[in-house]
């Protein structure tokens, strides 16, 4: 009886038990969802439909603005047509006023703009201010009354794994509205014309598509973290590729907002210097600390760094005093500088703690800057049916390495010894007959002494291998 007894008790108990944990279950269901309502409520009423008119012409008629094909051809036959892209944007207070802050691709060279709120409203555009570093429009409006602005958040205080929201015009489709989370922070990706790379994005999985472009990404607690701005379709071997999207980070904006209502650009300081982070290993070979410093790679000819003594292979560790650990860290501690300011580096140089005060320059556009020369640019001795260079930012780009000492292989002589020996273009060449090769001047005094005729051993790095190729 007993038994009995305590059994229906035990079932009853389980049975309330059960429904208890899913009663919890479904309030945390409610509850999450309702916070998201209410970070949608926040910021919604704040973004805007932006519609850009431009004149473009096809290539038929770029091709007749020759003067001198003009001559045989005459003028083109259909002249220039015009076109209205859509996209989004959102509605901030800056000293009192609105402004409404989009990207730059949206509305460069536009002849007109005019935005739509969700009150139904249709105002007249006009462009303040744009900066091309990180693909910013702001947009002044004729008559801003009335329309709320979005509240902003801490981009800084981010983490991987946080829910965000993503607000904007998707295909024309207004006001869509998409969930995802934080999948990285401080993302280097490159821009879509190829003119360098947009830094410290903010990659998320909430779905954006064409018509997103300038719509805020919006935390759970309701307030702007970043600007949509870039969406990953392809990967670089022609792979689909979903869930990969970008934005720029709202602590960003912020900081160069001021300069962009009361100047109409931004003026960035300026090294004159290409850098990369210290992969592990490297350390003891630039007399550094795991963690301390940042590489310099490569420095622009003509530069402020030039000028001030700054040499390939130095390690900047510090900047006015401040330590600086990655290239995130040393560019946010020049480029929101003054031009003309001067800071005083504190570098490391062949094991030896230096002081390099150097006067900054105005950062270049972005396609000037990958025009620009750099002390890197010779070609080491041809020898072997090789002709190798140093390691500047652009090979590595180019073939995908993450060293920077050894020369790299940037042609292969058909038929040479070292073609039938199986060396490859890209190759990074780290010894000669067991002789260490840091860069183009090392290789140049090893082969130096040796024939064409001899047997020479190769160390090479290929894909991330070391490998060793006899030459004979």
């Amino acid at each position: 009886m007993y038994k009995r007894i305590l059994a229906v008790v035990l079932a009853v108990g389980l049975g309330l038990g059960a429904l208890a944990a899913q009663d919890v279950q479904e309030q945390i269901a409610i509850s999450g969802q309702a916070a998201i309502k209410a970070a949608i409520a926040q910021v919604a009423p704040a973004v805007v439909r932006v519609e850009a008119t431009k004149q473009v012409s096809g290539w038929w008629e770029e091709l007749l603005r020759d003067p001198f094909l003009r001559r045989f051809f005459g003028e083109p036959p259909f002249g220039e047509r015009q076109i209205t892209s859509l996209a989004s944007g959102f509605i901030v207070e800056f000293q009192g006023q609105k402004y409404v802050l989009t990207n730059l691709h949206v509305v460069e060279g536009a002849e007109a703009i005019r935005i739509t709120a969700q009150d139904g409203r249709i105002l007249e555009a006009e462009l303040l201010g744009t900066d091309e570093w990180l693909d910013l429009a702001v947009l002044a409006l004729r008559d801003a009354e009335g329309l709320p602005a979005a509240p902003l958040g801490d981009s800084d205080a981010l983490e991987i794994g946080d829910w965000v929201i993503a607000i904007g015009n998707p295909l024309g489709f207004d006001y869509t509205v998409t969930l995802g989370i934080v999948s990285a922070l401080g993302r280097s990706v490159p821009r879509p014309d190829g003119s360098g790379y947009f830094r410290r994005m903010i990659q998320t999985d909430a779905a954006i598509n064409p018509g997103n472009s300038g719509g805020p990404l919006v935390n759970a607690h309701g307030q702007v973290v970043g600007m949509n701005t870039l969406i990953a379709r392809l990967s670089a071997e022609g792979i689909a590729v979903e869930g990969i999207n970008f934005a720029v980070p709202i602590n960003e904006i912020q900081r160069v907002l001021p300069q962009l209502v009361s100047q109409g650009v931004v003026r960035r300081g300026w090294l004159g210097v290409y850098i990369q982070n210290l992969t592990p290993g490297m350390e003891e070979q630039f007399g550094v600390a795991a963690g301390q410093g940042v590489l310099v790679a490569d420095v622009v000819t003509g530069s402020p760094a030039e000028e001030a003594g700054l040499q390939s292979g130095d390690v900047i560790v510090a900047v006015d005093g401040t330590p600086v650990g990655n290239v995130d860290e040393l560019q946010t501690a020049i480029m929101y500088r003054a031009p003309g300011e001067t800071v005083v580096l504190t570098v490391i140089r062949a094991g030896e703690e230096l002081t390099i005060p150097v006067t900054l320059g105005e950062r270049p556009g972005e396609e000037e800057l990958a025009q620009l020369p750099t002390q890197q640019a010779e070609e080491g001795v041809q020898k072997f049916g090789l002709t190798v260079r140093d390691i500047t930012p652009e090979l590595a780009d180019l073939y995908d390495l993450e060293v920077s000492r050894g020369v790299v292989v940037v042609e292969v002589e058909p038929g040479s010894k070292a073609y039938w020996g199986g060396v490859e273009e890209g190759d990074v060449i780290l010894e000669v007959n067991r002789q260490p090769i840091l860069d183009v001047a090392d290789w140049n005094a090893v082969v130096a002494g040796i024939s064409e005729e001899e047997e020479v051993l190769l160390t090479v790095l290929r894909e991330g291998r070391t490998r060793f190729l006899l030459l004979r």
